[in-house]
């Protein structure tokens, strides 16, 4: 049997829906005698009669009646294609990228940087350590460093400090055990400086790093936190001031050939201002009655 041709199955769709040639006719704009000699060729290739053909018009036989409910199975899912693909790519995506710290922030922060109305979708998400941003399109990635190849763009933002935190009821407790970030998981200085330094003293440890900072508030032990987390946190007071040697820049890296897309130029500026905004917060300089949770600062 020949392969049929999704053309003429659409053709006998509108022939058996107006009962007619003339009504296909006017709704395709093909010729009437053009679609009776596809709906001939079309039965000759199914070796079936789909027609009963009188001067009253096209009446589906038994097996047209089989086809026209297949056809009409085909076009709900053809339907339902369109409609899918078209919810995908209505927006284009801008994706934020980063460690969960930092993706917790821009979390609490999305109301900063896309309006209601605003024709693009948003996406958190955690930033694969080593992830190289020459072939990825889309995504503004909050690095540590500035990636020193690639086809990227950077802006330097703000400087990320971090410090040791305790739990306020443990506050002074000379001998405090440590909590640390799993061995297996630590990817970056911060998350690996309490077993390069304290491995004896490490009683609890965790290879999810956002159950770092509960696992402290809780009582297991003091760790080490970004400030801008720590500082936001009533169960946690922290130890003495910032750990120099963690203080970084914070980079926020995009591919060069995104920087312009209206998207991801305006969610690039409205991230540089919010982290801007939050300069004293992440660096620790506030001042213990100033350390509210970061989302109320934002927005104060």
């Amino acid at each position: 049997m020949s392969e049929v041709d999704w053309n003429d199955l659409r053709l006998f769709f509108h022939v058996a829906s107006e009962g007619g040639l003339a009504g296909a006719s006017s709704i395709t704009g093909i010729s009437a005698p053009t679609i009776g000699r596809r709906m001939l060729a079309l039965e000759r290739a199914m070796g079936r009669t789909l027609f009963m053909r009188s001067q009253q018009g096209y009446r589906l036989a038994p097996d047209g009646i089989v086809l026209f409910e297949h056809v009409q199975t085909i076009r709900r899912t053809t339907a339902d294609i369109t409609r899918w693909h078209g919810d995908a790519f209505a927006l284009p995506i801008v994706a934020i990228a980063g460690n969960i710290w930092l993706t917790g922030f821009v979390a609490e922060n999305t109301a900063e940087l896309r309006g209601p109305t605003e024709s693009f979708r948003l996406c958190c998400k955690q930033l694969p350590p080593g992830e190289d941003l020459t072939y990825r399109h889309g995504m503004i990635a909050l690095f540590n460093a500035a990636p020193k190849t690639g086809n990227v763009a950077v802006r330097k933002s703000v400087d990320v400090a971090y410090a040791v935190y305790r739990p306020v009821g443990r506050a002074g407790e000379a001998d405090l055990p440590w909590v640390s970030i799993g061995t297996e998981v630590a990817t970056f200085d911060a998350e690996k400086w309490v077993f390069r330094n304290h491995e004896q003293q490490i009683h609890t440890w965790t290879n999810a790093p956002d159950l770092l900072a509960r696992l402290i508030a809780s009582g297991a032990g003091r760790g080490v936190l970004p400030v801008f987390v720590g500082d936001a946190m009533p169960a946690l007071v922290r130890e003495g001031e910032p750990i120099a040697e963690l203080t970084h820049p914070l980079w926020l890296t995009v591919n060069d050939d995104d920087r312009h897309r209206p998207e991801m130029r305006l969610v690039i500026d409205r991230l540089s201002a919010l982290f801007k905004r939050n300069e004293d917060r992440f660096a620790g300089r506030l001042p213990a009655e100033e350390r509210m949770p970061a989302r109320s600062a934002a927005r104060s």
